[in-house]
């Protein structure tokens, strides 16, 4: 249940005209009253004796108690309540009994006997407009203090009672819904999402490893959207709005959004805060500043130094501080929308589904700590100027691997959160984690399956020799993993891990030490990236020979353990 406290008006009869009157859309069927402050106000919508002025004229009585230089200029309250599409119909005597409950949990009837005049309509099966007049009948002013979280409050108890769906409580850090009449406007225009989101996402895609405003700025002309920068008579840059050049009001001007409304990070000041950390020592260098006109990355190497980055954050989500969590998670939502960004058709939709849930799992009252984040903010820059990916060979196997490691990126996010009691943000991050595993299905297949075909066409020998390392490294899942359909493609790896010169075993064992990979959805695909990762093997394996029947004389014996920055994290996705 989503009760929304709306602005105060001054027109008590413009807005009975909108709740009894047929909708923008004609959506508004039988519209009747439910409820009044005394049980006995005129329904304008199945009285035909009753008119809307009436029920105006009713509510706005207890202005008369005051002087007309002392009546508050926007005296109408308007609240409504609306129920997910999974809840099953009220019924208007359930509709009746919630906006009570509501009136009274919010100040403005308390049930002490001299509350506000106040009516719920209903002209809609999932929802109920209050309306009521800011005076009591006493003349004083009714205490609505923070009357949004105390409806908030009450929908949750409302929600238990009912049987209803269960909202995650909110902390006030989320983006500003659209309106109604906004998203009425882009079904109009055939627009897939309101303006507010289609900029909200614009921005933060341009916003993904910038290093300064010019590049934000010009990241963001690039997009086709118009900006408007607010400039102090000092010269100094205030601030931001944006716009879509097609998204007119009524007089034909562009309707612009600050960055502010957009989401409460996309503000200037909290842009900025992303560099904040880039202090001496922490600045991008002339090798990796992709904005000075040095070489470009690939696209398939900014994928490997990504995952390697997102591996570094959920160790530090593990186990670190608070404000380094919160700058690495807010880093990751960065991450996300540029590879959604830069990524091939067949992945791109459910990768741009995933940066857009984690958008909300960004955000947290826990102050984030910059400078903790370059890496992740680093793989973010590195993905944009590497430019689009191709869905096949080395490019779309290093996709393969980043999304395989993003999923345990999102999934401590979500641990985090929980134990946080940041329910939407947990919520969200398990949504984006939904959306990572369906992009993951999409991109794995063709390279797993090279690995498939290439370590099915091993000699027995070198099978056997394969089954051997999998039970002398990991001897409590070689059982499970021999059975799974991912065995042949790391049967591939650990014979492309022997060829690179590793010890198969010992690098086996370090893959899947610290993690409860019996958590995960297939062990064998998670050590396969593992593995192509730690030991720095193509992603592509048909970049790879095909394997004789013994191993290379100078594989035997070697052993290259990795370095201290690939140690592994303790939980499986």
């Amino acid at each position: 249940m989503i009760p929304q406290v709306h602005k105060q008006g001054s027109k008590t009869l413009g807005l009975l005209n909108y709740l009894y009157g047929k909708g923008t859309r004609e959506e508004h069927i039988d519209p009747h009253l439910v409820a009044s402050f005394d049980g006995m106000a005129p329904d304008p919508g199945r009285d035909p004796g009753a008119t809307k002025r009436d029920l105006q004229q009713l509510l706005d009585q207890p202005l008369q108690l005051l002087e007309p230089d002392q009546r508050p200029e926007k005296h109408v309250w308007h609240l409504s309540v609306r129920n997910a599409a999974e809840d099953r119909i009220l019924t208007d005597e359930e509709w009746r009994q919630i906006a009570h409950r509501m009136v009274a949990a919010t100040g403005i009837d308390p049930d002490d006997g001299a509350g506000c005049r106040w009516a719920a309509v209903r002209h809609a099966d999932d929802h109920i407009h209050i309306i009521a007049t800011l005076v009591r009948e006493d003349g004083r002013r009714p205490n609505h203090h923070r009357s949004g979280k105390r409806a908030q409050a009450e929908a949750r108890l409302i929600e238990a009672e009912y049987d209803l769906q269960r909202v995650n409580p909110g902390d006030g850090t989320a983006a500003r819904r659209p309106t109604s009449a906004e998203r009425h406007k882009a079904e109009r225009q055939g627009r897939e999402r309101p303006a507010r989101e289609e900029l909200r996402e614009t921005v933060r895609r341009a916003v993904a490893g910038v290093e300064s405003e010019g590049e934000f700025f010009d990241r963001l002309a690039a997009t086709g959207v118009l900006v408007h920068k607010r400039v102090a008579p000092s010269g100094d840059l205030l601030g931001y709005k944006v716009a879509l050049p097609e998204d007119l009001n009524k007089d034909g001007e562009p309707v612009f959004f600050p960055g502010s409304k957009l989401a409460p990070d996309l503000s200037l000041p909290r842009i900025r805060e992303r560099w904040s950390g880039n202090a001496v020592g922490h600045g991008p260098d002339t090798a990796t500043d992709r904005s000075s006109g040095s070489a470009r990355v690939s696209p398939s190497t900014a994928r490997r130094q990504a995952t390697s980055a997102s591996w570094q954050a959920v160790l530090i989500i593990d186990q670190g501080d608070d404000g380094q969590i919160a700058a690495l998670i807010a880093a990751g939502g960065e991450m996300l929308d540029a590879l959604a960004k830069t990524s091939a058709a067949h992945t791109r939709r459910e990768l741009r589904d995933a940066a857009w849930a984690f958008e909300r799992a960004s955000r947290s009252h826990i102050q984030a700590e910059r400078g903790h984040d370059r890496g992740l903010r680093q793989a973010a820059r590195d993905l944009v100027y590497g430019g689009p990916a191709l869905g096949r060979g080395e490019e779309g196997a290093t996709t393969a691997m980043l999304i395989d490691m993003a999923i345990f990126l999102v999934t401590s996010a979500a641990h985090w959160h929980g134990k946080k009691e940041h329910a939407q943000q947990a919520a969200a991050a398990r949504e984006a984690a939904e959306h990572l595993r369906a992009a993951y299905q999409a991109a794995a297949p063709m390279s797993l399956g090279v690995m498939h075909q290439r370590g099915r066409r091993l000699s027995q020998p070198l099978q056997r020799k394969q089954t051997a390392y999998l039970r002398q490294a990991v001897p409590e899942l070689a059982g499970q993993i021999l059975t799974e359909p991912g065995w042949y493609a790391l049967a591939a790896t650990l014979a492309d891990v022997e060829s690179a010169g590793h010890d198969p075993a010992s690098l086996l064992a370090v893959a899947a030490e610290g993690r409860e990979l019996d958590t995960a959805d297939s062990t064998s695909d998670v050590l396969v990236w593992r593995l192509r990762r730690i030991a720095d093997l193509p992603a592509d394996a048909s970049a790879m020979p095909e394997h004789t029947a013994t191993a290379p004389t100078a594989a035997r014996g070697a052993t290259q353990r990795p370095t201290q920055h690939t140690s592994l994290p303790a939980k499986s996705r």
